[in-house]
């Protein structure tokens, strides 16, 4: 995915300019800018920052047109479990879903 393409495209929804998202996400004019001029990508950071000034998750940003991004009751459980668990833990539960 083209991070700065959706970037773009998110703005243009809205009608705004990289000011506009620079002090909606309360990011400095010049880490947006950079973004665009620059080609670099955001830190995970400020991805965060910019996808709260559009009400979205990060799920959201990078979903491919017309793909889900909800989760019903028993995936958010999953990832509520998951999120408890030591790294230790995580791998052997990675390690046992890929060996079922």
């Amino acid at each position: 995915m083209d991070v700065q393409e959706r970037l773009r495209e998110l703005m243009t929804q809205r009608n705004w300019s990289a000011y506009r998202l620079a002090k909606q996400a309360g990011l400095s004019e010049t880490t947006i800018s950079n973004l665009f001029k620059r080609g670099q990508l955001p830190t995970i950071y400020t991805l965060e920052r910019i996808c709260d000034a559009f009400d979205i998750t990060l799920c959201q940003f990078f979903a491919e047109e017309n793909e889900a991004v909800t989760l019903n009751d028993k995936e958010k459980e999953v990832l509520s479990l998951w999120a408890a668990l030591s790294d230790k833990n995580k791998e052997l539960i990675l390690y046992i879903m890929k060996h079922m």
